[in-house]
């Protein structure tokens, strides 16, 4: 029998007789699969209704598209997310699965991967040990030890748990505020996001205007109590020992709230150099 014959005319809301379904003995609609009643019975002083209503299939089967819905809302917040995080596009799968850990760099990525996993935390409630609120790092080192891949990858790892992070670099700053027509909203919109990465931090020019811009962009991230990370090719020393006045109200608000962590060991530009270089010449060989 083609049970939908006894559809009601015309188009009604939650009406979905398939073939297996039946009716009891009141005329109550009931699912061929699971059972339960499609239809349930309403009665008042005022008036006696039969309504319909989801069944366990239906029931499920909303859930499931709302779930696959959402996540799917997901993906696409996380892709806004990264669309506007301003960072490099060789930056955009740096991931701590694919982190290359050596002795110069262990205590960075532990430090890293820690820092995702309190952040919401630390950001919603204040650190569990210290109670701060915008606790930051600074990565630093020398030329090619992975301390912008090290950024990147919490950056990435964040903005999959729907964080919002820009990742940026003082000289791009520089430029964007020069062209931009309204300066307060750029700087607002560096200061809206819950986390700000600064990469290469000290490769900007040194003139007064540039250095009052930096210091103008991480003094309004600690008055916003929101958290800054930094990566720089100076050493420790430099920053702290700078006897340049201008530098040194910038590092000093930096260290208020950022914890230094180095990231030592050979340049993985250099080793992937001699890499291919070998290659290269094994390639040659072969020609020959």
């Amino acid at each position: 029998m083609d049970a939908t014959q006894f559809l009601p005319s015309g188009p009604k809301l939650g009406v979905n007789i398939q073939n297996g379904d039946y009716q009891d003995e009141k005329g109550i609609w009931h699912c061929g699969k699971c059972g339960k009643p499609k239809q349930k019975r309403i009665d008042t002083e005022l008036f006696h209704k039969t309504v319909w209503c989801l069944c366990d299939c239906e029931f499920s089967a909303l859930e499931e598209k709302k779930r696959r819905q959402e996540h799917e809302e997901e993906i696409r917040r996380v892709q806004r997310l990264k669309d506007a995080s301003m960072m490099d596009n060789k930056y955009r799968k740096a991931s701590f699965s694919s982190y290359m850990v050596r002795e110069g760099n262990k205590k960075a990525f532990l430090t890293a991967k820690a820092y995702v996993r309190d952040f919401r935390i630390m950001v919603n409630n204040g650190h569990p040990k210290t109670g701060e609120k915008n606790i930051g790092l600074v990565f630093y080192g020398k030329v090619g030890t992975g301390k912008s891949y090290t950024a990147a990858c919490i950056a990435n790892a964040l903005m999959d748990m729907k964080v919002s992070v820009i990742m940026t670099s003082f000289v791009k700053i520089l430029q964007d505020i020069q062209g931009c027509e309204d300066e307060a909203e750029y700087i607002g919109i560096l200061n809206g996001c819950s986390l700000l990465i600064v990469d290469d931090f000290g490769a900007e020019r040194n003139t007064d205007y540039a250095l009052e811009k930096v210091y103008n962009v991480i003094d309004g991230r600690a008055r916003a109590d929101k958290p800054m990370i930094l990566t720089t090719n100076l050493s420790f020393d430099e920053m702290m020992r700078n006897p340049d006045i201008r530098y040194r109200r910038i590092y000093d608000r930096i260290f208020e709230t950022c914890i230094p962590v180095e990231i030592s060991g050979n340049s993985f530009r250099i080793m992937r150099a001699a890499q291919r270089q070998k290659r290269l010449e094994h390639y040659f060989e072969a020609e020959e």
